[in-house]
């Protein structure tokens, strides 16, 4: 699979999810994951979401923004590892706003708590299960006979 394919899948399966869980480290060094609504945009290295700013996820993200974004479809998985930050660029705002985000935000898009969330992905992780539910049983069976790993699709660590 050349890189070109490999951000095509991880595309595919953003693409196919509605939320993301977003995790962030605290000033106490906790871990908390929290879920996000998924912006449809084309997967370039970047993904965005609506955040309230100031909020504990915009807190964590100041005082360290290395994080980790988690999708999965079900069949598929993709796991982001980058750094965040808080955007409030209006023009950007406006290009993602639907009405998810107004159901969020009393004052709209205009409301002043309203920002997005930035996050530059430097690796993901996928796996992508792309074999009938018969050949998966099929495959785990094998591998328990032949004390091997089941085949039951791909699994990719790629760098941004």
């Amino acid at each position: 699979m050349t890189h070109d394919e490999e951000l095509t899948t991880i595309n595919d399966i953003i693409k196919a999810t509605r939320f993301a869980t977003v995790t962030t480290r605290t000033r106490d060094g906790d871990l908390v994951s929290r879920p996000l609504a998924v912006l449809p945009h084309d997967f370039d290295g970047t993904v965005w979401f609506f955040t309230q700013d100031p909020s504990p996820k915009t807190d964590d993200i100041a005082g360290d923004p290395h994080v980790n974004v988690a999708y999965a479809d079900g069949a598929s998985v993709v796991s982001l590892s980058g750094t965040a930050r808080v955007d409030r660029d209006q023009a950007r705002i406006d290009q993602f706003w639907n009405p998810w985000a107004e159901a969020w935000f009393e004052g709209g898009r205009q409301d002043p708590s309203v920002a997005l969330l930035r996050v530059d992905a430097t690796s993901a992780e996928f796996w992508h299960i792309d074999k009938p539910a018969v050949v998966r049983g099929f495959e785990v069976v094998k591998a328990l006979i032949t004390k091997s790993a089941p085949d039951v699709g791909e699994s990719r660590t790629v760098e941004l």
